[in-house]
């Protein structure tokens, strides 16, 4: 894998334990999130490096870049049509761009505008955002919330090939470090290595709500 990976123990020690957080993989070129698939769209995806076949570009798409967050949605790859897990390599101007274009989910994450603006944005928006509490690798619901980002329209086929670096397979990681939660072995996990991500832009960093975090200078 391309990917950095360090102990789950040593991480939770450096960790923000509250607040909205961009947990992620990064550096100056990507950023690292995560999706799951069914068997079908997800060999398309790894042997081609890019979203086609039977992935669907008329329906939104969620990407994650928390991985614990995506252990918890796919059972850590046991859910039915979640048995691919993929590390995406996306394109850092890429996921600026999503975000900046994006709209909250719920009008209770919202600030500064009426009900109504809400709804018109939301309405028009192809960019859907909403923060949810972040989990453990037992699936239990951590104070900190992660970020997840739905994806339509002229964005999803932006995505779909134009934004991504590379994709990887990491189902066997997964499924090998699956093996240590089952048996309560958290001082063996290892999970790709994440911290917070700030974007060097006040504006958006208050519209996501991470005020505080490292500055990553995009």
């Amino acid at each position: 894998m391309k990917i950095t990976v360090k102990k789950y123990t040593e991480q939770l020690l450096e960790w923000p334990k509250s607040g909205c957080h961009i947990m992620a993989q990064y550096d100056d070129e990507k950023v690292i999130v995560y999706q799951v698939y069914r068997k079908e769209i997800g060999e398309f995806a790894i042997k081609n490096q890019y979203f086609g076949g039977e992935f669907s570009l008329n329906r939104m798409t969620w990407i994650k870049p928390n991985f614990l967050w995506m252990m918890y949605r796919s059972g850590w790859g046991t859910k039915e049509g979640q048995e691919v897990t993929l590390a995406i390599h996306l394109k850092i101007e890429a996921f600026r761009n999503y975000l900046a274009h994006s709209v909250y989910t719920s009008f209770d994450q919202t600030e500064g505008i009426s009900h109504e603006e809400w709804r018109n944005e939301l309405e028009n928006s192809n960019i859907r955002l909403q923060w949810d509490p972040d989990h453990d690798p037992y699936g239990a619901k951590q104070e900190r919330r992660a970020i997840q980002i739905g994806l339509r329209d002229n964005f999803i086929r932006s995505f779909a090939k134009d934004d991504i670096l590379l994709i990887e397979d990491i189902s066997c990681f997964v499924k090998e470090q699956y093996e240590f939660v089952q048996q309560h072995q958290l001082k063996n996990l290892t999970v790709p290595a994440e911290k917070p991500f700030l974007f060097n832009d006040e504006t958006l960093n208050k519209k996501l709500k991470i005020i505080n975090g490292y500055a990553h200078g995009q």
